[in-house]
């Protein structure tokens, strides 16, 4: 099964169990005054990605994995997704590397590890959070481990590898998902 048809896979289940606690794939039921329209997405993750200004690296990064295609589709999905700082903090050579057509697999499998299947705003994760103790692990489609914990009120990513990663800004909404801006990269260790 490619890397494609596993990201659709895994965004077409209406709800994921993950650690016990239920997080629904759409969006969370809010009460809205009848004359106020909640505010809509215009753009998909991929076309979000680009107008940041910070996601360079990022998206130069789906394109070489060919996942633009996947990510650009109905989702929804969760990305967290790093600025070109995060990616710069790396060790040298290491996204020049990932970037070689040889590595594409690789690459691969490190961006699929920043997205979840649903659509996943910080309250739930929060939520998901509190309710499993001050930490709540959860699956990317990559298929390895995350695990959220809050560093005073900021949601912090731990991945495989046991580094850290601050969520900068939550909630970035797409038309097929959400995005939530990381100050590191993910690696599944």
């Amino acid at each position: 099964m490619t890397i494609s048809t596993q990201l659709k896979a895994a965004a077409a289940a209406s709800v994921l169990a993950m650690g016990g606690f239920a997080i629904a794939a759409s969006g969370p039921a809010l009460a809205h005054n009848h004359k106020e329209k909640p505010a809509q997405a215009q753009t998909n993750i991929v076309q979000t990605a680009i107008g940041t200004g910070l996601h360079e690296t990022l998206v130069a990064a789906v394109q070489a994995a060919d996942l633009v295609d996947t990510l650009s589709s109905p989702g929804p999905f969760t990305v967290f997704a790093p600025t070109d700082t995060a990616f710069a903090a790396l060790p040298d050579g290491t996204v020049s590397t990932l970037l070689e057509p040889a590595n594409k697999g690789q690459l691969q499998n490190i961006l699929t590890y920043h997205v979840v299947a649903g659509r996943i705003p910080a309250a739930q994760l929060s939520a998901a959070i509190k309710t499993n103790g001050g930490s709540y692990t959860f699956e990317t489609v990559a298929g390895a481990e995350l695990t959220a914990s809050f560093a005073g009120e900021n949601i912090v990513i731990t991945d495989g590898a046991g580094g850290t990663s601050t969520v900068t800004m939550a909630d970035v909404k797409t038309t097929n998902g959400v995005i939530h801006v990381t100050d590191g990269v993910f690696l599944p260790g």
